[in-house]
Order: structure tokens, then C-alpha cells, then sequence
């Protein structure tokens, strides 16, 4: 059977055009390296290349095994490199996805952190609005997957990031601006402006209006933050987001910001990750930079529980 060290030996011939000098540098005898290529040859059942020629004068079935060399060698020392700086610690694949529409405000500045700190790990983002990131975290198409709505899945870890309290943002007109906080019931009559995303993953409907058997009069969706805060300011709805998120808008007084209930509603932004990854140096440092991060640029964060 043909194995790599045939085709080593194979290449090594052809750079060094001598015999003596490929034994050389595959650290082999003369003797030993003669006796691979007539074994191999009476395995194969064809001549590579003519004996006593200078320079070395290589077969049909030789030059077809170099065209193999030429193709594979260089693709197994690329691997070879790569995992021996996997084994270091020093570079590997940082693949990620985000459930979470605001969060790009920390998670960039961390991302430009990290690319400075880790040069030679593979880094790649994508939204998870399209598609189902657990499951593919779970498959090993994903690294980590940055979540408000973990699901128990095998092999799969959640490292809590900060804790955060949901509010409402409403007109500063509005009646229920003035309200100390706001009730489920207050929202019966009006237009509840979400992000995209389905019903069961929103917090403002699982942990706030269904417990209170509560329906919003009409509900519509919004992609972007910005936008949402448009139709809050012009009295076209009300909507439910991240106190980080909210605080640039009800900081310069665009719109008000009420909490959910009389002591807050507050919920936990994750990293999953697959366990095999958890020890990795760079996915730590990783981590790390995320919670100081956002500890640094958003308003309103906390420490999170221990991990789930």
C-alpha cells in the first residue's frame, strides 16, 4: 500500500537528484532507502525511475506519484503546522454566532481585541437569526454561540457573560411615562414593537404577558434597534430591550425607559460553547475579554450567576 513516506522519499529524490543525498535528508541509510524503493516498486508493480542516471530520471508511474507529492505534501505540512500550534495554544478557529440584535455594540469592540491578541486564530461571526446556532454549535459547525435562551444540549457548556435587566422604552409623551413601572396589563391596549425573532424566545412574552394571561393590542417587528426607537419616540409602540441598549436613547431624553414589573425583569447573556473547547487558552482569553468589555462600555450590566 502507498503510504506518505513513499512519497516523501519520492520527493526528497527528485530535490536532491542523488540517492545519497535524499538518504541524507530523510536521516536513512543509502542502503535502507534503496531497499524502500524496490520494495515499493515490486509492490506496485512498476519502475518509478532509472537507476544510475544523473540527473535522476523519473518513470511514468514515478512522475504520477510526484504530481500526488506535489498535491498532498504540501497540504500535510500545512496540518502539521496547524496543529502544532494548536498544541501550543497559539492559533485555532474562533467560529461564533449571536441570538442577540443588540449586542453587537460590546461584542465588536471585543472581537478587535481579541484579533489583536490572537493574529492566528481563524475568526469568523455570523448572526443567528437566519438559521438555528445551538444545533450548530452542537454539530461542530460553530465554536461558540452568544445566547439569552440556553438549551440543554450534549457536549455543550454555558459560560454566563453578565446579567442585564429588560425595560420598556416608551415616548416620553406618553401615558404611562409617568407610571412607576409598568404592568402586564398595561400593555393589553398597546402596539408591541419586537426584534424578528419568535415568541417563545422573547422574554417580554414568556417571563412578563403570558404568566399574566396578557395580550399586547397589536405587535409588529423591527431588525434594528434604532429603528425601534424611531416608532417609540413617535408614539407608534412601545418596546422591550436591553437596559444597554436603551440608555443612549433614554439618556439624551429620545424616549423613556420604565421598569418591567415592580422589581425588574433581569435576564443572563451566555456563551455556549462545546466542552472540548472550555480549556483552550484563546477561547479563555476570549471569554475573559467579553466580560470586560462589556463591563466597560454598556450601562447597567452585573456579574452573572455561575455557569449553568
Amino acid at each position: 500500500m502507498l503510504e506518505i513516506r513513499h512519497l516523501k522519499t519520492l520527493h526528497a529524490l527528485r530535490e536532491t537528484d542523488s540517492l545519497v543525498e535524499a538518504a541524507e535528508r530523510l536521516h536513512l541509510t543509502q542502503s535502507a532507502l534503496s531497499h524502500q524503493f524496490k520494495e515499493l516498486e515490486e509492490r506496485l508493480g512498476v519502475q518509478l525511475f532509472v537507476r544510475k542516471t544523473r540527473p535522476v530520471r523519473f518513470t511514468s508511474a514515478g512522475l504520477r506519484l510526484l504530481q500526488l507529492a506535489d498535491n498532498l505534501l504540501p497540504q500535510l505540512r500545512s496540518a502539521e503546522r496547524d496543529l502544532a500550534r494548536l498544541a501550543g495554544g497559539t492559533a485555532g478557529r474562533l467560529h461564533m454566532a449571536i441570538e442577540c440584535h443588540s449586542c453587537f455594540q460590546w461584542l465588536m469592540p471585543t472581537i478587535d481585541q481579541f484579533r489583536d491578541a490572537w493574529p492566528e486564530v481563524e475568526l469568523d461571526l455570523a448572526s443567528g437569526f437566519s438559521f438555528a446556532p445551538l444545533p450548530a454549535l452542537a454539530r461542530g459547525d460553530l465554536d461558540l454561540v452568544v445566547t439569552s435562551d440556553p438549551i440543554e444540549l450534549p457536549g455543550i457548556t454555558y459560560v454566563p457573560l453578565f446579567t442585564y435587566e429588560a425595560l420598556l422604552a416608551v415616548a416620553n409623551q406618553h401615558q404611562l411615562a409617568a407610571r412607576p413601572y409598568i404592568r402586564a396589563e398595561d400593555l393589553a391596549s398597546e402596539t408591541l414593537i419586537t426584534y424578528p425573532v419568535e415568541r417563545d424566545r422573547l422574554d417580554i412574552f414568556t417571563r412578563f404577558l403570558e404568566p399574566a394571561d396578557i395580550e399586547p393590542a397589536q405587535v409588529r417587528t423591527s431588525e434594528l434597534t434604532v429603528m425601534m426607537m424611531q416608532l417609540v419616540a413617535s408614539g407608534r409602540g412601545v418596546c422591550c430591550v436591553p437596559n444597554w441598549a436603551l440608555h443612549e436613547y433614554s439618556a439624551r431624553g429620545y424616549v423613556t425607559a420604565k421598569r418591567l414589573g415592580e422589581k425588574g425583569l433581569f435576564a443572563t447573556l451566555y456563551a455556549g460553547i462545546r466542552a472540548d473547547m472550555l480549556d483552550s487558552p484563546f477561547m479563555r482569553d476570549f471569554l475573559l475579554t467579553a466580560k470586560d468589555t462589556s463591563f466597560a462600555t454598556l450601562e447597567g450590566v452585573s456579574a452573572a450567576p455561575r455557569a449553568k
